[in-house]
């Protein structure tokens, strides 16, 4: 935990490749300080059908999950230098966002806490 799960359209990864772009999310969390950097996971879904604002204009979105705790400073700081990133990156795409979700610590589960 976090993910980082990237939902973008698919002529994204023709200016920059999937890997890459995992590479680039992960450092940018990884400096935040707010994560363990074995425990940062990042993924792309690449859409080649989709609408925005009724047509087909290009996108990133980038939906993360962390576990409760961090401030919601915090929270602000990590969308914002994400986003920053990525818009420096893809400068001509002008749908580019972030939203973190909160996993809950009593209802968290994973293999090695079983």
């Amino acid at each position: 935990m976090p993910h980082f799960v990237i939902d973008c359209a698919s002529s994204i990864l023709e200016v920059c490749d999937e890997a890459t772009l995992n590479k680039e999310i992960h450092k940018v969390a990884n400096s935040t300080g707010l994560f363990v950097e074995g425990d940062i996971k990042v993924r792309v879904n690449p859409f080649n059908n989709y609408l925005v604002g009724n047509e087909k204009h290009e996108f990133i979105h980038v939906f993360t999950h962390i576990m409760q705790g961090r401030t919601t400073e915090q929270k602000a700081a990590l969308s914002k230098a994400v986003v920053t990133m990525l818009n420096d990156k893809f400068p001509e795409v002008a749908n580019i966002a972030m939203n973190i979700n909160d996993f809950e610590k009593a209802t968290y589960c994973n293999k090695n806490h079983l």
